[in-house]
């Protein structure tokens, strides 16, 4: 806005008015962090895909912030996400002392339920994301299923946070549109409690989680072979997985196909950094802006090779659009994607 309304100015207002405060708030902003704590609230409990990038990231960040604030995780899980959310819309400082990660299916859950959502996904100043790999629904192995037909004919049990989370949207839209035979288990408090309830035998599968993730946090099951990847979630295959299906690569006719598309749209947040909607524009700036160094950052870049954590990240401008996109979605498609998505777990 200020350089639209600069074209019309003299040249010395423009110059007196625009050119001359940059220094001042840049300023503004290093003495505002100097010295200060910023709380990095977690959606999700300690030890999984979320928490572990949320922490590297901003440990990294904190240095390249003006001013050098120290970052300091805490950890919000409920409600799938949505206990996280609404803190950072509406209780939170909108300082910029407050910044989290939630569940990139905020958004849709905004649009397509709604229920306890006090945030609007729209409004919240989008930080950026380091990796924008693909979700992946896995079975752990001694299932011994590979196949969408072998779940069209058996119940498996899939560990799910709650109903508004990737683990239950995945396995409910496959019940609905594809015709498998989950039993969605929810309730977890975050991924690391599915991946031990997994192990224990609890449930046989975990219906969401990032690919990158997978390989940084459990590198063993991975080279051990001990998690069957039935589909992943995202615009292309990864690279590593060139056999397993893209969900909407299961459609059987195209109706079924443009609704598994619209899955994938959220994919590009990843594991996002976000602050609330009220935070001062050169406070989200400077946060974007520390963002973006931390990716290109040696000593950020060497840490994620050595912890095997895959970067890929887009940047908070991108992400702004990406959410106004989607929360822009066709009133007409609605009614379908909701349908796709209503819980039909076998009970």
């Amino acid at each position: 806005m200020t350089k639209r309304l600069s074209v019309f100015m003299p040249a010395v207002a423009f110059i007196a008015g625009h050119v001359a405060p940059a220094p001042a708030l840049a300023n503004d902003v290093e003495s505002f962090y100097k010295g200060r704590q910023v709380t990095v609230v977690v959606s999700t409990s300690q030890g999984g895909g979320y928490d572990s990038y949320a922490r590297m990231v901003t440990r990294h960040m904190a240095r390249q912030i003006p001013g050098n604030p120290t970052m300091v995780a805490r950890n919000m899980p409920g409600a799938a996400h949505v206990r996280a959310a609404n803190w950072l819309y509406a209780q939170a400082p909108q300082d910029g002392s407050a910044i989290g990660t939630v569940g990139q299916t905020i958004p849709d859950f905004q649009l397509f339920d709604g229920t306890g959502v006090e945030y609007d996904a729209k409004r919240f100043n989008w930080i950026g994301n380091p990796i924008a790999g693909n979700n992946v629904v896995v079975l752990w192995h001694t299932t011994g299923i590979r196949t969408i037909e072998q779940l069209r004919t058996r119940v498996v049990s899939i560990g799910a946070s709650g109903p508004n989370s990737t683990a239950s949207f995945y396995p409910s839209v496959m019940n609905n549109v594809l015709g498998t035979k989950f039993k969605i288990i929810s309730g977890y408090p975050g991924g690391n409690e599915i991946n031990l309830a997994m192990e224990r035998g609890e449930v046989e599968g975990r219906g969401s989680n990032s690919w990158a993730s997978w390989k940084a946090t459990r590198p063993d099951w991975v080279a051990e072979g001990k998690l069957l990847v039935i589909t992943q979630i995202g615009p292309r295959k990864e690279a590593d997985l060139p056999n397993v299906p893209l969900l909407s690569e299961l459609a059987r006719n195209e109706e079924e196909r443009h609704i598994l598309n619209s899955f994938s749209a959220s994919i590009a947040l990843g594991r996002p950094l976000l602050t609330g909607p009220g935070v001062p524009a050169d406070r989200v700036q400077a946060l974007r802006n520390a963002f973006r160094l931390t990716m290109s950052d040696r000593e950020f870049l060497a840490e994620a090779e050595k912890a095997k954590f895959d970067i890929d990240p887009v940047y908070g401008d991108e992400l702004q659009r990406v959410v106004a996109e989607f929360m822009a979605t066709p009133k007409e498609l609605i009614p379908k994607i909701k349908a796709a998505m209503m819980s039909s777990d076998l009970k």
